[in-house]
């Protein structure tokens, strides 16, 4: 089966086109599990599979953390398979795409440079602050979408001297906090410039750091934006993959509209012959 690897500021997917593979949905969980595990096969961040569409949308986008487990979008993701989606001829320079979590727009702006529309935050909650080995941590709650992409959006003073092993233990802690019903991305933040953010996200299904994440982006803006600390619009946000850029529309006190802008890279196009995959139809 041939696939495709691709990135976007460094979170990484690999692409599969079910539209010409047919393979049954039951299978893609143990395929993500063991091609997305680094070292040991190509190794991604997740799985994304371009299935057939069923509500009048260009495609479907099936999603599949690394650890086999089902996302509902993925940002950076989207935007990847924008590009996947017009390169192979699947859709035009401007294209709707099923997600789990609802439809979801793109734009291609340049060969590499995408835009999507996130989905619409659906919970907001500025104020949700978490207690960790007794100490209280401030904190909001952010879901896109429905069903929602749960976000966590957490101040962190001097974040990019943090200690890593301190931080991922803090993230993976807030990840599983017991307020969060369906766990949480936890997305540390500092504000280091005007509309200048700088960020690192501890993302559920990887169970670790990514090098980006585009959703996590979204929220972190949309938190920010209502509390009146960004403008919403071109709000830049560093993180160790690269730069993503956020624009949220602020209508009183809601947010009607996310998008997300950054690059795409196309790392490799091949075929899988991983021996250690379970027996798949059709491979």
């Amino acid at each position: 089966m041939k696939f495709w690897k691709m990135n976007g500021a460094g979170n990484d997917f690999l692409v599969l086109n079910n539209l010409e593979a047919h393979l049954p949905a039951q299978v893609f969980p143990a395929m993500a599990r063991v091609l997305c595990e680094r070292h040991l096969s190509i190794g991604a961040d997740g799985l994304m599979v371009v299935d057939a569409p069923t509500q009048g949308g260009d495609y479907k986008m099936l999603f599949f953390n690394s650890d086999g487990s089902v996302g509902e979008m993925c940002g950076n993701g989207a935007r990847c398979i924008c590009r996947y989606g017009y390169e192979n001829g699947l859709a035009g320079e401007t294209q709707t795409v099923e997600t789990t979590a609802g439809i979801v727009t793109g734009q291609r702006i340049n060969q590499r440079l995408y835009r999507i529309r996130l989905n619409d935050p659906t919970t907001v909650k500025l104020d949700s602050p978490v207690e960790i080995d007794g100490v209280r941590y401030p904190c909001s709650y952010v879901e896109l979408g429905d069903p929602g992409i749960p976000h966590a959006v957490v101040p962190y003073r001097g974040l990019q001297e943090a200690d890593e092993n301190e931080l991922r233990e803090l993230g993976r802690k807030i990840r599983w906090y017991a307020d969060f019903p369906k766990g949480a991305n936890v997305n540390f933040y500092e504000i280091i410039g005007e509309d200048l953010i700088r960020e690192r996200t501890f993302e559920r299904g990887v169970e670790d750091f990514t090098y980006a994440c585009g959703t996590g982006t979204g929220s972190v803006v949309t938190v920010l934006t209502l509390q009146g600390r960004v403008s919403g619009k071109d709000v830049r946000v560093i993180m160790p993959g690269g730069e993503l850029r956020i624009d949220a529309e602020r209508v009183y006190s809601h947010i009607a509209s996310l998008y997300l802008t950054g690059p795409t890279n196309i790392v490799c196009k091949g075929e899988i012959t991983d021996e250690d995959l379970p027996p798949i139809p059709g491979m």
